[in-house]
């Protein structure tokens, strides 16, 4: 157990002002599945890291992408991050971007799993970790059932996606 917390500990170094500045100005928008996110404390505790991560997942059309929120349920870790892709390029293109993007803010990733057979990726930030599936494997292991008491945090990057597409437009870099 102790081992357990001095990786969660090492993965949830402080974070530059930076990074949480544009935490605060993203717009992936969040709330827990069937309740408005103001009544809901966790969304707005959500890591930057977290957000990249479902961001940096989206920008690989990354299909079906789930978070559940375990802190009440786990030890091991406080999130899921769960997703799919279509083949063995995209579940690992995906996985690298979360990897790439993460590392760019200053986190690496504590151990990734699965990626030569590209059926199922997990990539381990100790707090968090990310889930990367194909469609079959995804369907096998059915996390979201086997963790169905975990509550699922409901975001949307339909906006964060716009708001990218114009900030490239206009030159603008985040």
């Amino acid at each position: 157990m102790k081992q357990n917390s001095t990786v969660k500990q090492q993965a949830l170094r402080t974070e530059s002002l930076e990074e949480t500045r544009d935490a605060e100005n993203s717009s992936v928008n969040l709330s827990v599945a069937g309740k408005p996110t103001n009544n809901v404390a966790n969304a707005e505790e959500l890591d930057a890291r977290i957000i990249a991560a479902m961001q940096a997942a989206s920008d690989k059309k990354s299909l079906d992408t789930v978070l559940l929120d375990l802190r009440s349920i786990a030890s091991f870790t406080d999130y899921f991050l769960i997703t799919s892709g279509t083949n063995t390029r995209q579940v690992q293109a995906i996985a690298d971007a979360v990897v790439d993007q993460l590392k760019k803010a200053g986190t690496r990733a504590a151990r990734v799993e699965g990626y030569k057979s590209a059926e199922w990726v997990l990539v381990d930030y100790g707090d968090f970790i990310v889930h990367v599936f194909d469609d079959k494997a995804r369907r096998f292991y059915d996390l979201e059932r086997l963790w169905r008491d975990a509550t699922r945090v409901a975001f949307s990057t339909d906006d964060a996606a716009r708001e990218k597409e114009n900030d490239a437009q206009s030159g603008v870099e985040r």
